[in-house]
């Protein structure tokens, strides 16, 4: 398959009109949504009523009808514009489970509402407590009955619950002890939050140090109707692994975005800040780190277009994924760094948002998969090394 890597004015037309909006919600926005450890509910507004967050959705549903490649740039204008996208990425990954997984019947009835802004699907609940990032060895269980599906379990980590209307919920329907792999006998859901909510569904939010709504979820004889099933029962775990792949590939845009804007704010600030009697800037000191940052940010975005790509070609696109998603991660914390070092005790300041977004970027070197977990999948299912866990 040949590479055709977007020139950097492909999506100019489209960045433009971002940040035509974007540059509504400026600093002093987000200083106040970080200082109250609020959710930018305006924000968010504004993104789905100009229909951003409607990209991925086919325009027979009300949606854009565009690819990750283009919702990659939608993520990554936010967070170059000082924004955290983390606020609404997840309506835009957990997509990828209903429009390539959903029946038609449920595309019809969901789809249309979340194009719209009537709901929102921001949810995705996966991880739990004692398995982490071993997606095979979840326990929360599923258990058919008559029309129903009975869940009961825990999970953890899952984020924006309170300003969502739907879940994507993996759940086993299979124990694990009665499958032939591991990866078998698990299913996806929909979970509708305000049914579910108080009728078998507690939610205890996990205060944490970015300003990241997440939670612990306890399932306690939750019923759901068959017809929230996303596809086969059992064929979840390679059903969640696409919007898995669009996850790290859209988060690694967010990181780029933020590498770019500690670059640009660094840079900036180091040709105005004058010590000595002469710019920061002229110091090689300052310089070179800033400059590796850059380079580290233009070469991650490389991959990140190649997974994009891929993806929006229905091709495998998993290592291409968590590649993007490494040397991205990598990049942002970098930059950050630098960004801090630039500015001194400035980069303190919470004025200047270089803490905050310093913050925010951290999160990417463990969440939504670890660096050291993205080395062991390269290692084995790319290079072929045997598993080392």
């Amino acid at each position: 398959m040949k590479t055709q890597i977007p020139t950097p004015d492909a999506y100019q037309e489209m960045r433009e009109a971002l940040r035509g909006m974007l540059a509504g919600f400026d600093s002093a926005y987000w200083q106040k949504v970080d200082h109250e450890r609020g959710y930018p509910e305006a924000f968010v507004n504004a993104l789905t009523e100009a229909g951003w967050l409607a990209a991925l959705i086919p325009a027979e549903y009300g949606g854009s009808g565009l690819g990750l490649a283009e919702a990659s740039v939608i993520m990554e204008e936010i967070n170059f514009a000082g924004g955290n996208a983390g606020s609404c990425h997840g309506q835009m990954y957990n997509m990828g489970t209903l429009l390539r997984h959903g029946s038609d019947a449920q595309k019809r009835r969901y789809l249309p509402k979340i194009a719209c802004g009537e709901l929102r699907l921001q949810s995705m609940g996966v991880t739990e407590p004692t398995t982490g990032t071993d997606t095979t060895k979840i326990k929360t269980l599923a258990v058919k009955k008559g029309d129903r599906y009975v869940i009961n379990g825990q999970k953890v980590w899952i984020s924006r619950i309170q300003h969502s209307d739907l879940m994507i919920l993996l759940a086993r329907t299979t124990p694990l002890g009665e499958v032939k792999r591991k990866s078998d006998g698990m299913s996806i859901f929909i979970v509708d939050l305000h049914q579910a909510i108080g009728q078998g569904l507690t939610v205890k939010p996990i205060r944490n140090m970015v300003n990241h709504e997440t939670n612990e979820l306890f399932f306690d004889n939750l019923e759901i109707p068959e017809e929230n099933l996303i596809g086969e029962e059992g064929k979840g775990f390679k059903y969640i692994l696409d919007g898995l792949n669009a996850e790290r590939t859209l988060i690694a845009a967010e990181c780029i975005g933020d590498a770019r804007w500690f670059v640009e704010r660094s840079a900036r600030y180091a040709r105005d800040r004058r010590v000595f009697d002469r710019p920061i800037g002229q110091n090689q000191g300052v310089q070179f780190p800033l400059a590796e940052a850059h380079i580290e940010t233009e070469a991650a975005d490389l991959m990140r277009w190649r997974a994009c790509e891929l993806f929006d070609a229905h091709q495998p696109c998993g290592a291409e994924a968590n590649m993007a998603k490494y040397l991205a991660a990598k990049a942002s914390w970098e930059a950050a760094n630098t960004a801090i070092q630039t500015h001194g005790g400035f980069g303190f300041a919470c004025e200047y948002d270089v803490e905050r977004k310093f913050r925010e970027t951290r999160l990417y070197q463990v969440a939504p998969i670890s660096t050291n977990l993205i080395l062991s999948y390269v290692a084995e299912h790319v290079l072929g090394l045997p598993r080392s866990f």
